[in-house]
Parts: C-alpha cells; sequence; structure tokens
C-alpha cells in the first residue's frame, strides 16, 4: 500500500461503523451476517461499509461456501501503522528539540582579557 493509499485508509476510518467493522475483524474473520448481527447497522450497510474498506486496502475477502468471509489485510493494517510511527517519531523528535539539556552546545562564554 502506498502513501496515497494509505491516505484513503485513514479517510474510511473516520467513519465509526467502519471502525466497529475493523475492531471485530481484529478478532478473526467474519462473515457479512455475523458482522449485521454484532452491530446496529443493517446487513446491506454492513456490505457496503466492507466494500469501501476492501477498495481503501484494510480487509480482504474470500468465499466459503455461500458465504463471504472478510478478515484484515496486514499490508494495509502495516501501511497504516507505517505511516503512524512516522509521524510518533517527528513527533518525538520536534519535542526534543524544544527541551533543555545535554542536546544543545554549550554556551561558549567571553574569554577575558588578561
Amino acid at each position: 500500500m502506498e502513501t496515497n493509499e494509505a491516505g484513503e485508509a485513514w479517510d474510511v476510518l473516520g467513519d465509526r461503523s467502519r471502525r466497529a467493522i475493523v475492531t471485530r475483524l481484529a478478532e478473526r474473520p467474519w462473515a457479512v451476517g455475523e458482522l449485521a448481527d454484532e452491530l446496529p447497522i443493517s446487513r446491506p450497510a454492513v456490505s457496503q461499509h466492507l466494500r469501501v474498506l476492501k477498495s481503501a486496502g484494510l480487509v480482504d475477502d474470500e468465499v466459503r461456501g455461500t458465504r463471504r468471509v472478510y478478515r484484515l489485510n496486514p499490508a494495509g493494517v502495516a501501511a497504516l501503522r507505517d505511516q503512524l510511527d512516522t509521524f510518533w517519531r517527528r513527533a518525538l523528535a520536534g519535542y526534543q528539540d524544544l527541551l533543555p539539556g545535554d542536546r544543545q552546545p554549550p554556551k561558549s562564554e567571553p574569554e577575558e582579557s588578561s
């Protein structure tokens, strides 16, 4: 998943129902009907949210008999984690620059003339 695709993934996670679906899928693979039974939204709404999550690269699906089972896409989740880790490292580096301490070169005092 490239940066622009990871950006789309962040966008689709802005929806509360999609975040709830991702939370469930983090536990185990789920069929659409099972997710609909667990969530306060209709089965067609669950299916639509899953299509959006799949388009963003966050979930994969497979047909098992007459059911379609969804699971998290490890590559999609890893791309989000990589972006978050990069953001966090930059944020911490920025805060460290603001802290006084040994990281800053010592100020030289003017030499006394004899």
